[in-house]
């Protein structure tokens, strides 16, 4: 009892603090009514609060953020990958910024190939010839001079003290590096930094990383100059040259990142805001939404069969047209006219059987994209103007290529292996090869990304995404159906049960022990093959409930949210 009303009064305590955050069983939630940051780390977000309360607007928030967690979560926030931003404005205007990595210009479809002509898949996992070129560094900082508002440096100095300076280490941190420890000894360049001497970091350690605040001091005094020319960049093809990657000067200096259209799509009366290609996820979001339209949801309970049965119904539909049809819009055509149109997925949703599952094919094809690695990161903010931004960031596998670029202290990412990268013959994950997604020079790859944002009654009233592969799709999906069709607050909508179904292996999946024995039973009665997963989407999400904005992540996040 006595437990139990000291958990009540330390409660209460933090309602009270300028800035109200309490713990929750799915991971982390937090509750402000102006603005506020939601990553996957406290120390990031503090960052982003921190330019907010300095007078700085979302985007300058959200960039700060983004370079804050190159130095304080190296597993999967970067300035050697790429990501996708999606921007809602207060008059009601959006756009998004493409800054995904894309391919070399040496690189072609056998790249991978050996002198046989069998896949070298390690190629594209480990090392520099694993590397597309970076695109974060352009992207936040296209951001920046396009829509934000403070100098750069009062964004960036924040990143360059903790880079210099270093951050103390908690258990979290200790757990990611030990795990890692075997992969990030490969290459002496990355041992020197993550296991300096050949010893293991602790809990209390501080973490210094100068040659990383070099290279972020460099982006504050010259910009993208900074990192795609000049010191950097030859730092970054020495690397190249020493292990064998492709990048050249010439990559780096051609990199641009791309402001594209948003998808814009209606759903129950709200606008669902998010991601184009080369990204799939919006994509996906989109097309399964606009089927759910034809049908009353919320008259299904939440966890009832028939529900998970017709959202694994419509994934299937939508992850079938995505593996076909999504490349690079900049080379193959998507026919985003058809995918988004209501009549068509209406006549998708017209095609499911409630009394047994279905066989998907589109056009005769049974084609798709490599699986994705779990390695990415999400975050999102919202100002006292009601402009939202909604960030995901990866490097792909975790610590990326594992390989960092000597002198400039940051890892490289292996995105190359998002591409298809032999046609015809299935990846990693028994998934075969989509012609869309094939390896040209200066492509970009295929992403299952997913930042989002919700609009009702003319404000922004969900900012969410996630991290997990394609596993990101269904994870965003579930939060934004479980949050308009079931009124769900948002830390329940994230943490809800998540099923995936990618069309192809067939099966559907769900997190391990939220569903029974029976349930699995009548999923399988209805010609399922059902599987479970220990982890799925990682999910970071702001929503305005009332008067009040609330920050969550789910379960498998760690996290901050910081507001005011």
């Amino acid at each position: 009892m006595i437990v139990t009303r000291l958990i009540v009064v330390c409660t209460c305590l933090l309602f009270l603090c300028f800035q109200e955050i309490y713990p929750q069983g799915i991971g982390e939630t937090g509750r402000t009514t102006q603005a506020m940051v939601a990553s996957e780390h406290a120390i990031a977000s503090q960052v982003g609060e921190r330019i907010l309360l300095q007078g700085g607007n979302a985007v300058d928030a959200a960039v700060g953020v983004g370079f804050a967690l190159a130095v304080v979560f190296p597993e999967a926030g970067n300035i050697g990958g790429g990501g996708f931003m999606v921007i809602r404005f207060p008059d009601g205007s959006s756009t998004s910024i493409d800054y995904r990595e894309t391919a070399p210009a040496s690189a072609h479809e056998d790249v991978y190939l050996d002198e046989s002509g069998n896949l070298r898949r390690e190629w594209s996992l480990v090392g520099a010839r694993a590397t597309g070129i970076p695109g974060s560094v352009a992207g936040l900082l296209k951001a920046w001079e396009q829509y934000g508002s403070l100098p750069l440096a009062d964004i960036l100095n924040p990143s360059i003290d903790l880079a210099r300076n270093g951050f103390v280490l908690q258990t979290k941190d200790i757990r990611t590096l030990s795990s890692a420890r075997r992969s990030l000894s490969r290459f002496p360049e990355t041992s020197e930094i993550f296991i300096p001497g050949g010893q293991a970091f602790r809990k209390g350690d501080v973490f210094i990383q100068e040659d990383l605040a070099r290279t972020l001091e460099r982006i504050r005094d010259r910009g993208r100059d900074g990192f795609y020319t000049g010191e950097a960049a030859d730092l970054i093809v020495e690397t190249m040259r020493k292990h064998g990657g492709w990048i050249t000067h010439g990559d780096l200096a051609n990199y641009q990142a791309i402001e594209r259209e948003p998808v814009r799509v209606t759903y129950r009366g709200r606008e669902i805001i998010t991601m184009g290609p080369p990204s799939s996820g919006g994509v996906a979001l989109a097309q399964m939404l606009l089927m759910l339209d034809n049908v009353d949801l919320g008259a299904y309970p939440n966890t009832s069969i028939e529900r998970m049965h017709l959202v694994a119904e419509v994934m299937k539909r939508a992850f079938a047209h995505r593996n076909v049809y999504i490349g690079d819009p900049d080379f193959v055509p998507v026919p985003l006219d058809t995918l988004f149109s209501v009549g068509y997925n209406k006549s998708l949703f017209d095609t499911i059987s409630m009394e047994t599952a279905s066989q998907i094919h589109v056009d005769g094809a049974d084609v798709l994209v490599n699986d994705e690695s779990t390695e990415t990161t999400h975050y999102s903010v919202i100002d006292m103007a009601g402009m939202a931004v909604s960030v995901t960031t990866t490097i792909n596998s975790f610590f990326g290529s594992k390989l960092v670029v000597e002198g400039a202290g940051f890892l490289l990412n292996n995105e190359m292996n998002d591409f298809s990268l032999q046609p015809g013959v299935p990846d990693q994950f028994g998934l075969a090869a989509s012609p869309a997604n094939r390896i040209e020079p200066g492509k970009r790859m295929v992403s299952a990304m997913t930042p989002t944002i919700v609009v009702y009654g003319g404000e922004p009233v969900l900012i969410i995404g996630g991290r997990g592969g394609p596993r990101i799709i269904s994870s965003v999906f579930h939060g934004v159906i479980n949050f308009i069709d079931y009124d769900m607050h948002v830390s329940d909508a994230i943490a809800g049960p998540v099923i995936h179904h990618q069309w192809s292996p067939d099966r559907l999946e769900y997190i391990h022990n939220t569903l029974s024995f029976r349930d699995v039973s009548r999923l399988r009665a209805l010609g399922h093959t059902v599987m479970s997963r220990r982890v799925f989407g990682r999910v970071v999400a702001i929503a305005r409930h009332g008067d009040h904005l609330y920050g969550a992540t789910n379960l498998y996040s760690g996290g901050g949210i910081r507001g005011y």
